[in-house]
């Protein structure tokens, strides 16, 4: 029996000097994909040392589409998963009106 790879792909907006940058505006489902897998896929396969999540703050959400995450929500996402989680090193940056 021959065992063959999967490859998928996966980006992030921005990877520079082991640091991936992405700027999440969208559905909040997004904002978890990209705390608990897609920084993890990079720091993992050992492409960055840490990532950084920018969001809109609660002040900023309110005022958009439904259904948008924001800093808040991701910040207790991160928190009520206890200590070691996310096991990546992550800045998460709140952005307001």
């Amino acid at each position: 029996m021959k065992i063959q790879a999967m490859y998928s792909y996966n980006q992030t907006d921005f990877v520079k000097d082991r640091i991936a940058l992405e700027i999440q505006f969208g559905k909040y489902a997004f904002v978890a994909y990209d705390m608990f897998v897609k920084h993890m896929a990079f720091f993992v396969g050992d492409v960055i040392d840490v990532g950084i999540e920018i969001l809109p703050m609660k002040s900023l959400q309110s005022r958009m589409s439904s259904g948008v995450g924001y800093y808040e929500g991701g910040l207790y996402d991160l928190l009520r998963q206890g200590r070691g989680t996310p096991a990546v090193p992550l800045v998460v940056v709140g952005v307001e009106p």
